[in-house]
């Protein structure tokens, strides 16, 4: 059986601005981790951290879902498990419900990995998504230059 991880928050901003963060490879970088993500279903884009014992710091990613500003989806491949990312945004009142989910942990190190992340996911949502929002509300964050419009749906040809 397959594990999965799953948090579900609250941000008293806009889907938009939510969706910013989530986006924007800067943005996305600064509560995640360093990337050369696209929002372009099918891109091919990779988080880079830090190694680890049995963790290369290097997570093969591709969009796999792309509904703005709703939906995000991308696998995570890397560290001896391939699973899947989700991002799914809602208005809520005047602020924005965000529910997470990584799922397809299987076997004893997908059990284990998914322990490994699962506080550092916490950590993400509950303290560093919502800094980052706040820097794009307030004005203080500015996009990647020659960055594709992250608002913008792109397929693949």
């Amino acid at each position: 059986m397959a594990r999965k991880i799953r948090f579900e928050a609250t941000y008293p901003f806009l889907p938009e601005q939510v969706w910013v963060v989530l986006t924007d490879p800067v943005a996305l970088g600064e509560w995640l981790m360093p990337n050369d993500f696209e929002p372009v279903i099918g891109h091919r884009f990779q988080f880079r951290t830090k190694p680890a014992p049995g963790f290369s710091g290097i997570v093969d990613c591709e969009v796999l879902e792309l509904d703005p500003p709703r939906r995000l989806a991308f696998s995570w491949a890397g560290g001896g498990i391939d699973t899947v990312v989700t991002f799914d945004l809602a208005p809520h009142g005047s602020s924005t419900r965000m529910v997470m989910e990584q799922t397809g942990f299987r076997g004893p190190r997908g059990l284990m990995v998914s322990t490994i992340l699962k506080g550092g996911w916490r950590r993400m949502i509950e303290q560093r998504v919502p800094a980052a929002v706040a820097r794009v509300s307030n004005g203080d964050y500015h996009p990647a230059p020659d960055a594709p419009d992250a608002r913008c749906h792109t397929d693949n040809p």
